[in-house]
Formats: C-alpha cells, structure tokens, sequence
C-alpha cells in the first residue's frame, strides 16, 4: 500500500478493513462483523447486588472545519476526539467502557494520514481502557469524527450538575488561561508559532489537549462533590450552564493564581490581551469544575493530592443568579457568555 495514496484508491471495503487491522495490531481485539453493535456487560455490572446501575452516555461530533487548527497533525485530531467526548463522562465520575464511532472522511485524505488519524484514536481509547466496538464510515466534504461513548454507574454515585447549595466551594482541576493563550496564537494568521516559545504549554493546550485528570472518581466514590461540569465552552459558559441546572443560584470567582496559569498573565502582560477573556471565554480547556461542601474541602484535596490529582478553589456559589469576579478588592459582574456554535461570535 502506497501511504501518500489517498482512500478513494482504497474504497469503502478496504477502509474497513485497514480500520479492522489497526485496532487488532494496536488492541488485540477484532470488531464485530454485523448489523448490529454487541457488548458483553456481566463483567460491568453486578446484576443482582446492583438493580439500580444506570448507563451513561455522550456523543460530541468533531468537525475539521470548526474544531481543528489548521497545525493540528492527525494524529492529535484522532486524540482530541476522543478525549472531548470521555471527558463528559468523567467529570460526572463515571469510567468510559465503550465506543463506537461514526466517519466522515474525504475521499482525497491521504492514506497515511488516516492511519495516523486512527492511531490517535485508539491510543486514547487504550489509555482509558474503552473498547472501541465499531461504528460507520461515509464520503464526506471535510472530516468529521461523531464518537458516542458509554458506561455504567449506580445513580447515587453521579455528579450531576443539579445539586448546587449556597456556600459551597467552586473548585477546578486545573487552572484558566492556557487555552485563550494557544487559540490567540494559533488560529491569528499574522503570528508564527515559532516565535512563541515562552508560551509553549499554551500552544500544546490547543494543539495536543492536556490529558483529563481522574479527580471526579474519588468525589463521586466519596460522594464529596455537589455538582460538576466539564469546560468544554470555556469557563463564563460552563458556569453558566450550571446556573441553568440550578436556578436562583450563581457564583463568586476569586481572580487569582488560584484561577489563572501564569503563562496567560504574562502573555496578558506582553501581548495586552484582556487577561478575563483569556481566562473566560478560551474554551476546550477540559478542566473538570465541582462544587463541594467547604466542610468536605480539604479531606477532598488531601486524599486528591495523594493520588497524584490536584483541586484548586476558584470561587463558590451564592443566592443569586449572577456571576461575579472578585478583583482588586472589587465586584464585578461578568456579562461574556463563552463560546456558542451558530452564534454571530463563533
């Protein structure tokens, strides 16, 4: 096989079988052949100790045209597709078991470019320890990866994002700022890459997104968290989300190194760049965000600590549904709304 070949040479039967021959070579295990899509659960689930298992799941398409910067390579596309749509599984403390997926793929893609675009795929399905079960492909203008991903958990061990009470903690699992750094660098056109070495983790931030963090399994095991979100939308949207699951309550954020990497301080510095819309409105940070108890904090972020994880306080929630930054000693109200597909800004 030719690699600079393209898969119009290969046709759909072939596609599928070379698809087949990586996901044996990287996991041992072969697809299924059928109309259907099959998954063996006894291992999953205890049947009769536990008749309240629910199962979870969550699909986000990825789109070439919208979600994938033009320094992007294959391999990290495949990666990221897969990492957005575990990570809403995650947050909510549930471990991924599953996925099929479906494929858009331009009939010019280069072969070798796909392999490489599956082998992004699959290493971020081991990782997790997910089987990729199988799924569909089609001839399509652009690339466009549609996983849907599953588990399984008893509904009393779910963060669900209903659940917020005054006073409670706003914590993260990791801090702001990196994202709007890497996408203010990577997607202007008059800026080379290459002359941002200082601001190298932002750059990878969007390029090769940092690996999600398995804080919310001890939260949800523990039941310590109230509420959680991942932020995908950037952080204005994310809490604002959680505001639409929770009405009459909203948040305080503390503007800090609590909140904020220091690399987005001082590219804020540098570059004078709104240093609140790099922290807000950056998006696909895939921090993980709860809420907890304040009386639960702190044997949460030990025993998170011991285990290799990290929480940080950002703010906490408050009776009134609005959001608000505290700055310099001052209150201010934040009004940005994040990202949103199909809205005039996006």
């Amino acid at each position: 096989m030719e690699n600079n070949s393209i898969l119009s040479n290969l046709g759909e039967i072939k596609i599928i079988k070379l698809i087949e021959k990586l996901i044996l070579e990287k996991t041992g295990k072969k697809l299924i052949r059928d109309d259907a899509f099959f998954f063996k659960i006894e291992n999953m689930i205890k049947w009769k100790e536990e008749t309240k298992t629910l199962l979870i799941f969550n699909s986000d398409m990825l789109v070439s045209n919208t979600d994938v910067p033009q320094q992007m390579s294959f391999y990290q596309t495949g990666r990221k597709a897969i990492l957005m749509n575990v990570s809403d599984l995650i947050v909510k403390g549930v471990r991924p078991k599953g996925i099929f997926i479906s494929l858009g793929l331009p009939k010019n893609m280069k072969i070798i470019n796909f392999k490489e675009l599956m082998n992004g795929i699959i290493d971020y399905c081991k990782k997790w320890n997910v089987d990729y079960i199988g799924g569909d492909i089609n001839e399509t203008s652009e690339l466009i990866i549609n996983p849907v991903v599953f588990g399984f958990q008893n509904p009393s061990k779910i963060i669900y994002r209903n659940g917020l009470k005054v006073e409670d903690y706003l914590v993260a699992n990791g801090k702001f700022g990196l994202t709007g750094v890497g996408f203010d660098i990577v997607l202007n056109n008059s800026k080379n890459i290459r002359d941002y070495s200082s601001y190298k983790r932002s750059i990878m931030s969007v390029l090769e997104l940092k690996d999600l963090g398995k804080e919310a399994f001890f939260l949800a095991e523990n039941n310590l968290a109230s509420a959680s979100i991942d932020s995908s939308d950037g952080l204005a949207k994310s809490l604002k989300d959680l505001m639409l699951s929770n009405p009459n309550y909203g948040f305080e954020i503390e503007f800090n190194e609590d909140l904020i990497d220091n690399e987005a301080i001082n590219y804020s510095k540098e570059c004078d760049k709104s240093l609140e819309n790099l922290v807000f409105n950056a998006g696909e940070e895939f921090i993980h965000i709860f809420t907890i108890n304040p009386k639960n904090y702190k044997k949460a972020r030990n025993a998170i600590l011991t285990q290799g994880g990290q929480i940080f306080k950002i703010g906490k929630v408050i009776s009134k549904d609005k959001i608000y930054i505290l700055k310099d000693e001052e209150k201010i109200e934040l009004k940005s709304r994040g990202f949103e597909h199909f809205s005039k800004n996006s």
